[in-house]
């Protein structure tokens, strides 16, 4: 039944208002999910109209039965991520660019990326450019300035969001990554770097937290 803008399932309550509220319809988190109870959200989803879906955290086995009960769902394993587009996204006028200092990062900042795209932004992928061969960044320094807003993906000390924010004049949506030696504690060193920067601009999500740095930026994008 609906109440009030959800539907309770009994163990969840999906918000079936969201799209309204705030443009994209509610995003299911899948780690951690039964495919049953992945499903039977999907299912109150686009029964009630819901046009761009993201399903976050979606392993391969999961999305294999999900694509047999929604054959329209499509996939990115190294994202992934699980999507439907009913209808496309307003597109922006804005390029949003998204770097990673390590190829270990890409997986994340593919999950920001794609989260752009489907939202309806013009997305450039920038990728190893970390720190350690800062040359490799100041090579594509035009990208850099042509860019509305920027998602800087990284892990080990991750100082590269100091180092795209210190260069530009607009925001940088940092992702720290769980990639990185025993000392970069699952992502936790990298999360206190970003948010200790001392380049003002700099705003920072959760670790390995792709999909929510993609949203963020595509908002700021849209404004």
């Amino acid at each position: 039944m609906a109440h009030s803008g959800f539907v309770d399932l009994g163990f969840a309550k999906v918000d079936i208002d969201r799209q309204r509220r705030r443009g994209f319809s509610e995003a299911v988190y899948c780690r951690h999910k039964t495919v049953y109870q992945i499903a039977a959200i999907v299912s109150q989803l686009l029964k009630h109209r819901q046009t761009i879906l993201f399903l976050t955290k979606l392993d391969k086995r999961k999305f294999l039965y999900l694509k047999s009960r929604f054959p329209l769902l499509e996939y990115s394993e190294i994202a992934q991520i699980g999507f439907f587009k009913k209808k496309k996204a307003r597109r922006h006028a804005r390029e949003v660019l998204v770097i990673c200092a390590g190829t270990v990062d890409i997986p994340f900042a593919e999950e920001a990326a794609l989260t752009l795209e489907i939202m309806g932004n013009k997305t450039r992928r920038v990728y190893d450019v970390g720190v350690a061969g800062s040359h490799r960044l100041l090579h594509h320094m035009k990208l850099l300035k042509k860019a509305g807003v920027i998602v800087v993906v990284a892990g080990m000390e991750a100082a590269l969001a100091s180092l795209v924010s210190g260069l530009v004049k607009v925001p940088v949506v940092a992702v720290p990554t769980s990639r990185g030696y025993g000392a970069n504690f699952k992502g936790l060193s990298a999360l206190l770097t970003m948010i200790n920067s001392c380049s003002p601009g700099v705003v920072v999500v959760n670790i390995d937290n792709g999909f929510g740095a993609g949203y963020a930026a595509s908002l700021i994008n849209n404004t």
